[in-house]
């Protein structure tokens, strides 16, 4: 018998210090944690039921969609359309939002997500998950419009991630503070393990892609290089690299550990008119909420990112988070002299 924290037990004993909260959004989040538990199946028994590779469908941002993520992307509907907490949804999957079926009843809150983020990886084994984020929904939800999602970061109501590594964990903020919690495949719930997450404010490891690095902007490029120079350059230190390119396990690294990841803007995405790499609803805005939550930053470069103003649903941006002191750094090099 396990005697730890369930996810479900956390989150009730959370919400009652919430003045008037109604068990609506303890039950959303209940929803919301058992589609990623259906999902860590999935990507578990991948290769068993021949759901791996790539479909031949193109999604949104024109790659090659993975089976998984397709059907990951259907779980998440699936658990979360009928039980009336929500007005619609958005994915990084669908080109539109998602309007709750009329048979259903509407609910009061938005959810956005990204089913299987890093599912290039899928086919090498390597760590993959699932990111979402809710908001309100402005006007009580009765037709909600794209319009309705584009919010700040700073509004969310909660975010989290469920990575789906050698065990799976699921990180959650609802704005006071952030914690981490195992599934327990023995009873099938989540445990917490991880409480009260914090980043260390000071870090000797960065996560990029190297390969772009003549395509950075100056302050990006003069980053790394010092980084690069180690004990003999002005940093006076040795740094370690990382780069998963799944930007879950990136972020899960960096919380348990510190250290600063970054897809910052390049040349390359402006020539394409790209306003960057990773989208703002789906996966800058959830992450930067967690990170901030456990004393990190999170920056496209010159800016917070929480604090942006969406212009577009599958809207791109740089982004750059971790360690604080390490993301003032950047910051202070973006800033013109």
């Amino acid at each position: 018998m396990h005697n730890g924290t369930s996810i479900t037990q956390f989150i009730i004993e959370e919400q009652r210090h919430i003045a008037g909260a109604t068990g609506d959004f303890t039950s959303l989040l209940n929803d919301v944690v058992t589609a990623c538990k259906v999902i860590s199946h999935l990507v578990n028994h991948g290769a068993l039921v021949g759901v791996l590779g790539s479909a031949d469908t193109e999604n949104v941002q024109g790659e090659t969609q993975k089976k998984l993520d397709v059907l990951s992307n259907e779980v998440f509907i699936k658990s979360n359309e009928w039980a009336g907490h929500l007005a619609a949804m958005a994915s990084e999957e669908m080109d539109e939002i998602y309007s709750i079926p009329k048979q259903y009843p509407r609910g009061k809150y938005l959810l956005t997500f990204d089913p299987l983020d890093g599912s290039s990886n899928i086919d090498v084994n390597v760590s993959v998950g699932t990111i979402f984020s809710i908001l309100r929904c402005p006007g009580g939800g009765a037709e909600p419009t794209e319009r309705d999602f584009l919010q700040a970061g700073t509004q969310q109501v909660a975010a989290g991630y469920a990575l789906y590594g050698p065990s799976t964990m699921m990180v959650l903020t609802t704005g006071n503070g952030v914690n981490g919690f195992t599934l327990d495949q023995n009873i099938g719930e989540f445990i917490l393990t991880h409480p009260r997450m914090r980043i260390p404010a000071d870090t000797r490891e960065f996560a990029i892609n190297m390969s772009n690095m003549r395509f950075w902007e100056p302050p990006v490029r003069r980053y790394v290089q010092e980084c690069l120079d180690g004990k003999e350059g002005p940093r006076g230190e040795d740094f370690n690299m990382r780069w998963i390119a799944s930007m879950v396990a990136e972020v899960h690294r960096i919380l348990t550990r510190g250290g600063v990841f970054m897809y910052p803007m390049d040349s390359k995405m402006q020539a394409k008119g790209q306003g960057g790499k990773l989208r703002l609803l789906y996966e800058a805005n959830p992450m930067s909420f967690i990170v901030e939550q456990a004393g990190g930053g999170s920056i496209t470069g010159r800016e917070r990112i929480l604090e942006l103003q969406p212009e577009s649903l599958h809207q791109r941006v740089p982004v750059i988070l971790g360690s604080k002191n390490e993301v003032e750094r950047i910051l202070g090099y973006h800033q013109p002299d």
